[in-house]
């Protein structure tokens, strides 16, 4: 394959070494110098890194799941879902007036290009969209006909933390462009921008400005939902030209970048529980009508998003939960990425369905197990034994916080489970119950009593497996009645749940 993006290209010849050569995009039919003499070399192998670690000192690997270099003559439909298409949309249909079409998604040159355009004679939905203040309907504004279309895609798959990249322009009207990400209860809009707005009003985004945000989407979901966010004024005008935006999102941290240069952070420790990116997100690609800062004019359109490449990366784990690591340490859903996303499902859904499933408890685990905000090892939530007091005793034989079926895919083979606890102070449990369930593997972390009390602390227990998790294997969290006091029972919290190979 010939890149044609900006990117440090390393170049592997046979077992001798690195050849570090710099790739220039050239907007000219033909090969650059470059390309020629990338074609002619053998046993090659091209690794693209970030802009902002262009030597990769950070160890990035490319998610290709997810990435695109928008080749070709059309979008690749196992990476993206198209807004619109075969009649179907996710989520919703566009901020009204403009309404997504599918028709508006154009691959071409080497660029992802999503048109805005006047189209008087597109069937627009009857419906309207309420949106805080916002309550027009598709195709009409303020009584009067705006048949303006634009376009959205959705990535198909999500992911958990690392640095995502896009090269882009803004369209030259008064439409917005939108590079943004949303998970259970989340949102990053890791960019929006517009490069004709009408109306200056303060606060609102202007043609030379890049706004970063996050939205808090955790009931009550009711605006504003904004929980944090940096408003960059840029040396330069949005859709003049392409320029390269990143965001590196960490487990507690959030770093922006504009052309390869760090430009604002955030971190957990000065947000607390303000930090809401702790599930997976898909990213969107869209362009929208922000009205409150005016609509576009017929003269303007068409106009064109232009994306020449959007990348992300991700660094390499040793937990064989990693994927899933949000659900094991009690922040959200686990995803069952196999089945389709229900096209309904918002943000704020925190229903069970075949794509994403919940931590289970029956009604006698439920008066003592909970999962808990604000107290925490990572992220925002822990699993809390609540205890019980003088009066009090437990009343069932034992307490289960269960994985759904098929939350756990292990080959055979020996390993390392361990979890972070917070002991409170008082007659503490001595032993957890750990139970793999398919097949069955019954597990202990046991000498709680003689453990620190008021820190997180990390537990472990070793474990071998002759044959593979099977498809229903899971995970069950026991506390017996065998092992506690019969009365004054303390409080205890469980969170970040991880299996490792053994060494």
């Amino acid at each position: 394959m010939i890149f044609k993006r900006t990117f440090n290209l390393i170049l592997i010849v046979g077992l001798t070494g690195l050849i570090s050569i710099g790739c220039e995009e050239k907007k000219k039919d033909g090969l650059t110098e470059n390309e020629s003499e990338e074609t002619n070399l053998t046993n090659q192998e091209a690794t693209i890194n970030p802009f902002s670690d262009p030597e990769n000192k950070e160890g990035w690997v490319l998610n290709e799941e997810i990435s695109d270099e928008f080749e070709g003559t059309t979008i690749d439909t196992t990476k993206w879902f198209i807004e619109g298409q075969n009649g179907d949309y996710y989520i919703w249909k566009g901020r009204a007036p403009s309404q997504y079409a599918p028709h508006n998604v154009v691959v071409e040159n080497g660029n992802l290009k999503l048109k805005t355009q006047w189209e008087p004679d597109y069937n627009f939905v009857k419906e309207s969209y309420a949106d805080g203040a916002n309550k027009d309907t598709y195709g009409v504004h303020e009584g009067k006909p705006l048949p303006v279309t634009t376009a959205a895609i959705v990535s198909k798959k999500r992911f958990l933390n690392g640095y995502m990249e896009i090269k882009s322009k803004a369209p030259k009207a008064a439409m917005t462009a939108a590079f943004w990400a949303i998970g259970f209860e989340q949102e990053l809009d890791m960019y929006e921008q517009m490069g004709v707005p009408k109306i200056a009003k303060e606060g609102s985004i202007t043609n030379n400005m890049n706004r970063t945000a996050i939205h808090d989407w955790s009931p009550p979901s009711t605006r504003p939902t904004k929980a944090f966010g940096y408003d960059e004024i840029l040396p330069y005008v949005t859709s003049d030209d392409f320029h390269i935006y990143g965001v590196e999102w960490g487990e507690d941290y959030l770093k922006i970048y504009r052309d390869g240069k760090f430009v604002h952070g955030f971190t957990q420790d000065e947000l607390g529980t303000d930090w809401v990116l702790n599930n997976p997100m898909e990213i969107w690609i869209d362009s929208e009508i922000f009205k409150w800062i005016g609509v576009p004019h017929k003269e303007e359109l068409p106009a064109t998003f232009e994306v020449e490449y959007m990348r992300v990366w991700q660094k390499p784990s040793d937990n064989l939960l990693e994927k899933d690591r949000a659900f094991y340490g009690f922040e959200g859903p686990i995803l069952f990425e196999e089945n389709p996303k229900p096209l309904t499902m918002v943000p704020e859904d925190a229903d069970a369905n075949d794509y994403q499933k919940f931590w289970l408890f029956d009604e006698g685990s439920s008066k003592y197990l909970k999962i808990t905000e604000g107290h925490y090892a990572s992220g925002v939530e822990s699993l809390q034994f609540f205890g019980f007091g003088k009066n009090d005793s437990l009343n069932v034989d034992k307490v289960v916080a269960k994985t759904p079926e098929g939350a756990l895919n292990i080959p055979a083979g020996t390993y390392n489970l361990s979890a972070k606890v917070w002991l409170d102070q008082g007659r503490i449990t001595d032993t957890i119950h750990v139970t793999l369930m398919s097949p069955k593997t019954d597990l202990m972390f046991t000498g709680l009593k003689e453990m620190p009390r008021l820190q997180w602390i990390n537990v472990e227990t070793a474990f071998s497996r002759t044959e593979a998790s099977t498809k229903n294997d899971g995970i069950a969290i026991e506390i017996r009645k065998e092992d506690l006091p019969k009365t004054k029972a303390a409080k205890l919290f469980i969170d970040d749940i991880v299996i490792k190979k053994a060494n």
